[in-house]
């Protein structure tokens, strides 16, 4: 089966040749691979390009644990790239498995360090070399990596299959695939299985055999497992609410029983981001133009992951719209903040108070700016302005949209919000944001 990433593949072929270090990062299994070793490799040879033109080393394979020495894969890549009347292409994929090494050519005494870096910077000075990475891990583009890479590395992020993506490789009765998406989500080898069972079992696979085992091992973490797993899960009961860290501290402690501070559970979801498992997002006060700090929004990378928390249980649509429609702004390239709406009014008391209404998604790309709500229905009239209250008491003039359950015509009510099915928002191609 052929998964098309045209979206990512595209971004691929407009960098070729541009004298950049094309770094394609994401969460593992979300198929940055297939994206450089198949899609890209089979691009390039449409054009022309040689086999032997194209140099690919998986670096999480055994077979190259020799080459997770930077001065080893320096040494192998230049060898095969010596002859300079030929243009070449290399692969690396799981880039951050290279170890930062002690410079064996310093004064002992000495912190300087090699690390793939250097290696990069070193091929990418090669006129006749074209270099691609692909990357599990948020920190290798860290600030202090990004100063390195300075202009010489651009970073092309690529999220699990989109709706679309899904929906197009989805090999089953079309009319089932919103169920299985909403349920299973995107990872790409989802498609693959062919039971819910074994559908179930691989994606709870993937945290306990990878992506625990990747959180504590690179980030050297002394952590009970039990808080790890128990962290993500309350995380995963709660998509779409408003926490912080203190606030699941308690909960840890009320629920679960167990005592962890605020500070380290701060610890481990910003390990579970640089991870690529889960997003935050952080709340805009939309009339102040500023942020506010805490408390924000969590979402997982991939609703299937996030199910898989929760064995399934839990299956609440509106939270999992909510995740799936932030994930699909991510993947188009937007910035997402959560929105409060402050405005003035008098209680029930005959008292003057001041509230806070929430937009779900405040959507950001250079001079564009959408708003948006996401919710299962509005057949009622009570309920649809309940969803629009927010929306209606924001005075500027750009778009506001409510994504729906409801399976609808798209339309626009005389206060200019516009109403679309949550499948035609993720599958429209006319009209994307």
């Amino acid at each position: 089966m052929k998964i098309e990433r045209n979206r990512y593949l595209q971004k691929l072929i407009n960098s070729r040749k541009n004298g950049q270090v094309k770094i394609i990062t994401g969460v593992r299994r979300c198929g940055k691979s297939y994206l450089l070793s198949v899609l890209y490799r089979d691009y390039l040879l449409q054009e022309g390009v040689l086999p032997e033109q194209i140099i690919t080393v998986e670096l999480d394979n055994d077979i190259n644990v020799r080459y997770r020495n930077p001065l080893e894969l320096g040494a192998y890549l230049r060898e095969k790239v010596a002859n300079t009347e030929m243009d070449y292409y290399i692969l690396l994929d799981e880039i951050q498995m290279v170890e930062s090494i002690k410079n064996p050519y310093m004064p002992k005494e000495s912190d300087s360090k090699i690390t793939f870096v250097d290696v990069l910077l070193g091929l990418r000075s090669l006129s006749h070399v074209d270099v691609y990475v692909t990357g599990s891990n948020s920190k290798m583009l860290s600030s202090d990596v990004a100063t390195a890479f300075r202009d010489r590395g651009e970073e092309i992020h690529i999220t699990p299959l989109t709706y679309d993506e899904f929906y197009a490789a989805y090999p089953n009765e079309k009319r089932y695939a919103w169920r299985e998406y909403m349920t299973f989500g995107g990872m790409p080898y989802v498609l693959h299985k062919s039971t819910y069972e074994e559908k179930s079992r691989y994606l709870q696979e993937l945290f306990r055999l990878t992506y625990i085992k990747d959180v504590v091992e690179r980030n050297r973490l002394r952590a009970n497992i039990e808080v790890l797993d128990e962290l993500l899960n309350v995380v995963a009961s709660s998509v779409g609410s408003l926490s912080n860290p203190t606030r699941l501290s308690n909960t840890f402690k009320s629920v679960k029983g167990l005592n962890v501070k605020n500070e380290t559970i701060s610890t481990y979801l910003d390990c579970f981001i640089d991870a690529y498992i889960l997003c935050k997002s952080h709340r805009y006060d939309i009339k102040g133009r500023s942020y506010i700090d805490t408390p924000l929004k969590y979402y997982f990378t991939d609703i299937g992951l996030r199910n898989a928390r929760l064995n399934f249980r839990q299956q609440e649509e509106n939270h999992i719209m909510e995740n799936i429609i932030y994930n699909e702004l991510i993947a188009r390239g937007f910035n997402v903040d959560v929105g409060v709406v402050e405005y003035n009014h008098i209680d029930e008391n005959g008292k003057k108070v001041r509230s806070q209404l929430e937009v779900d998604f405040v959507v950001n790309q250079t001079e564009k700016r959408y708003y948006i709500q996401s919710a299962l229905t509005v057949a009622d009239e009570d309920k649809r302005k309940q969803e629009v209250n927010s929306l209606n008491r924001i005075d500027d003039s750009y778009t506001k949209i409510v994504v729906v359950r409801d399976n609808v015509l798209s339309w626009t009510d005389d206060k200019g919000v516009q109403y679309i099915n949550i499948e035609d928002f993720l599958l429209d191609k006319i009209n994307e944001l």
